[in-house]
């Protein structure tokens, strides 16, 4: 029985453990904006910090059980997530969520020692070209969708229905009704989309960037609902992962506290900025963040094929890429808080001047009264 934590991986210290805090609570605001566990900025975060990926992967999908909990909650308040189709997605996450992990596992303990040596840089390099290809896409085609609606002219229009609508005209039964979401999906659509959510999530701990554009692209949900479903579905996806990567030794529970602390802050930041930003707003900040997350992971690529020794690299030039992925991944990430945070406080301060306002008007009419 191998052991619960993975403690003999890591050695954490103050300042360590500060960044993923930090991470924690940029991750935790871009979170509760986006509708996602953050999970595609602070995986790459725990690595750009010495974290072997597959630690990272799983030290953040147990993270992400919790704080799906509290954002689910909050979207579930609202009357916007639809848990049946949560659990028809989930039949087939976790189908993908257990074949992610045997990868990483194989990868990482397959070619080294008990502890992972000669066998993390495979795993860090499996993990990092995942993480490049899939959000890349994600980011273009998000920025692509909110540009093209600004060159419309129509900056309250909402996502592109074309997928959706091409879908619906298949009619591929069986079609099933989702009230909350107001739409039809067919059920082999479902699996599919299922499937691949579970895998990046497992693999990569971002199952949030494939489940919420499928639902808002693919099946054709509001935005609201599909951030609101997604981290409803992430609960039981983090649950399930959280037990898999515990059993075979690789979570760090210390990781997942300090995530913990960090992004709980940040999260009802996040969920109060969606509620004062501009649909179209929100998705382009989102692609520039993504886009520039990719390209923090593709600089550290050349590190780990150097390790692997497939290509000749220097340790010099092995410092220099791994600093240069961690400034672009914490730039865009305390960008795009900032954004965020300038956006809800600029909402805060017309909300106190209107209420101002109100009390001013109203006193003179409460004189005249009395």
């Amino acid at each position: 029985m191998p052991e619960f934590l993975a403690l003999k991986y890591i050695d954490l210290n103050l300042a360590t453990a500060l960044q993923v805090i930090l991470l924690g609570f940029i991750g935790g605001t871009l979170s509760g904006f986006i509708g996602s566990g953050g999970a595609f900025f602070m995986t790459p975060g725990m690595m750009n910090l010495g974290v072997e990926g597959v630690v990272a992967v799983a030290s953040n999908i147990t993270h992400k059980f919790g704080k799906a909990m509290v954002g689910s909650r909050s979207h579930g308040a609202a009357g916007n997530v639809d848990r049946r189709l949560a659990i028809f997605l989930l039949g087939t996450a976790i189908a993908g969520i257990q074949l992610a992990v045997w990868i990483n596992v194989h990868l990482f303990k397959g070619s080294g020692d008990s502890h992972g040596a000669g066998g993390s840089a495979a795993a860090n390099l499996y993990i990092s070209l995942v993480f490049v290809v899939i959000l890349s896409v994600v980011g273009i085609t998000m920025l692509r969708d909110a540009l093209g609606s600004r060159a419309d002219g129509d900056d309250v229009s909402g996502p592109s229905r074309r997928i959706s609508d091409f879908l619906s005209r298949l009619n591929l039964p069986p079609v099933i009704y989702f009230r909350v979401a107001d739409t039809k999906v067919s059920l082999w659509v479902l699996m599919a989309v299922g499937v691949a959510t579970g895998y990046l999530a497992g693999t990569i701990g971002v199952g949030g960037f494939i489940g919420v554009p499928a639902m808002i692209y693919i099946f054709g949900v509001p935005t609201a609902v599909a951030a609101g479903t997604e981290l409803y579905l992430a609960m039981f996806m983090g649950a399930y992962g959280a037990l898999s990567y515990a059993y075979q030794g690789l979570l760090d529970i210390r990781l997942t506290i300090l995530l913990y602390v960090g992004s709980l802050i940040g999260i009802h930041l996040g969920v109060y900025g969606v509620k004062v930003v501009n649909e179209r707003y929100i998705r382009m900040v989102t692609s520039l963040i993504i886009l520039l997350c990719v390209f923090s992971r593709g600089i550290a690529i050349p590190v780990y094929l150097g390790q692997l020794d497939i290509i000749n690299i220097g340790n010099q030039w092995s410092t220099y890429l791994n600093a240069a992925s961690k400034f672009f991944l914490f730039a865009s990430g305390i960008g795009g808080a900032l954004v965020i945070l300038f956006h809800v406080l600029k909402a805060y301060r017309r909300r106190r001047k209107i209420q101002e306002t109100l009390l001013v008007v109203r006193e003179p009419t409460l004189s005249k009264a009395g």
